[in-house]
């Protein structure tokens, strides 16, 4: 676990200013040119491993990005109140065909959806019951990902001045 200052500390030597981070989530909030953003996932796991000995995986989303994203769930008429709402953030879009192979019955009871970078969750089961688990989404989408609940996209939304 990183502390946050830290954190933040490490995103602004990676050259961006307005440094804020969101309780102890790993997200942080930041202003830089797209030339320097473009640098910052590889800058800042760099020197996370220096510092802590291990290299995480660094995904950034824009303000409109992370707008897209709350706007765009297709689980929320189902559950207005997000508890069970969830989101992946993919490092790259998957390939349609490895999408299309995901099983519907998995996870019984849980749905999820792919919209470009994104795989959204409404783990009606609970996080701790479902079969739609990080490592499983990764391994069957060829890719990485980072998941968080929806409360937390939604302050995303609302810190990078977006939040509709």
């Amino acid at each position: 676990m990183i502390p946050m200052a830290a954190l933040a500390g490490i995103v602004t030597e990676c050259g961006c200013s307005d440094v804020r981070t969101y309780i102890q989530s790993g997200n942080v909030v930041f202003g830089a040119a797209p030339s320097v953003a473009r640098r910052v996932p590889r800058l800042a796991a760099e020197k996370i491993e220096e510092r802590f000995g291990f290299k995480p995986l660094v995904l950034i989303r824009t303000g409109d990005e992370v707008a897209r994203v709350a706007a765009d769930n297709p689980f929320l008429s189902a559950d207005p109140d997000g508890k069970a709402l969830f989101v992946g953030f993919l490092a790259e879009v998957p390939d349609p065909r490895l999408v299309a192979t995901l099983d519907p019955n998995r996870s019984p009871g849980d749905s999820c959806a792919v919209r470009g970078r994104e795989v959204y969750l409404h783990l009606r089961n609970g996080v701790l019951k479902t079969k739609l688990t990080g490592p499983f989404l990764d391994s069957a989408l060829s890719t990485t990902s980072t998941t968080r609940n929806w409360r937390t996209v939604m302050k995303l939304a609302e810190l990078t001045g977006q939040s509709r």
